[in-house]
């Protein structure tokens, strides 16, 4: 297969997992036969700083001629703590999202064995948990209607029938593909907008009678996710819950650093993992490149190359096997490489094992 990639890297430690994750990719491809062409482009506060605008119209058309996008991170604290700034790198990922019609984000979570005592969860609880979270990512309070003054200020959870009904499709299908398990998130004992979320559900269970759907409202869902996690199998949930979730879910697995996820809708796909820019690590070598690099074996398993999938994830869990493992999970006692030992070590797995 012929592969053409829009890169990404954005803001603070994104540049450094970024070659990460390229190198990956050309690695595989060289080993299955594949072709595979980068462009770059710029997004974030490199690119407020670069042309004033966090998501500018030639990064757009990059990634529409692209056949998917691997994105890293965006932020940096010099808008973090400028409340009165109008243009936010963020406002570019939300942009991205936005104008390709990304409405799909899809999170997995997995626990490996090697980490399960690295999870502030006791392993009896967190041992064996897989599950997928499937957020909606292009309505909601993020892109509703907005009003801010010194004295009031507003969000509007915005949804239609239509983008709760092509989302909600989205988790039924991923759960026929599993084990059969829907649970919608929602607080449709407060908000209308999760009223119709619910009423949305319940008429299309009887298009997917093989599937066990259950609803949650989403403070329980928080709770049960720390406390059994094992009972869920896919999540569906509107944005700002599965912004929420997700990261929650990330302590499951150790680490933030090993969570990578797939955003995909209308147009092209973007692969990225989902944590943030993480600035104050910027040029330390010490960021955890696993995220990325799995993000691209999703890449290539949205493709329909499973084996391509495989073998990353391969050597992704033969590194921690191994140890080779950045700060964040080795801790102060143990060994610890850099994101560059990292990325080099499992190049070289993908090239010889």
């Amino acid at each position: 297969m012929n592969f053409k990639i829009a890169v990404l890297p954005g803001d603070g430690i994104g540049p450094e997992i970024s070659v990460q994750g390229v190198d990956v990719m050309a690695a595989v491809c060289e080993r299955f036969g594949h072709t595979v062409e980068f462009n770059y482009g710029i997004v974030g506060a490199s690119a407020i700083d670069a042309v004033g605008d966090p998501f500018p119209k030639e990064t757009l058309e990059l990634c529409k001629n692209s056949d998917a996008v691997l994105f890293s991170a965006v932020g940096d604290p010099k808008f973090d703590n400028d409340p009165k700034a109008k243009v936010r790198p963020e406002q570019g990922l939300l942009a991205m999202r936005k104008q390709l019609g990304l409405f799909a984000n899809i999170r997995p979570v997995e626990t490996f064995k090697c980490l399960i005592d690295k999870s502030p969860l006791k392993r009896e609880i967190v041992d064996g948990a897989n599950f997928i979270c499937i957020r909606e990512l292009t309505g909601g309070m993020y892109f509703g209607e907005k009003f801010e003054s010194d004295d009031v200020a507003y969000d509007t959870n915005h949804y239609t029938r239509k983008e709760i009904e092509r989302i909600l499709r989205v988790g039924f299908e991923y759960a026929l593909k599993r084990n059969k398990h829907l649970t919608v998130v929602d607080k449709a004992n407060v908000l209308a907008s999760s009223r119709l979320w619910r009423k949305v559900a319940q008429e299309m269970e009887p298009e997917f009678p093989d599937v066990k759907t259950d609803y949650m409202f989403v403070d329980n869902a928080a709770m049960k996710m720390i406390l059994d996690p094992r009972f869920f199998d896919v999540m569906v949930t509107e944005n700002t819950f599965g912004d929420i979730l997700t990261d929650e879910g990330s302590v499951i697995s150790g680490s933030m650093g090993l969570l990578p996820s797939a955003s995909t809708g209308e147009s092209t796909p973007v692969f990225e993992p989902i944590h943030g820019s993480w600035p104050q690590a910027k040029g330390l070598n010490i960021a955890n490149p696993l995220a990325q690099i799995l993000s691209v074996a999703m890449l290539f398993e949205y493709f329909g190359l499973a084996d391509e999938g495989k073998l990353i994830r391969k050597a992704v869990g033969a590194s921690l096997d191994a140890g080779v493992s950045t700060p964040d999970i080795t801790g102060e006692s143990g060994k610890q490489y850099g994101t560059r030992e990292v990325g080099a070590w499992i190049v070289e797995y993908i090239r010889t094992k």
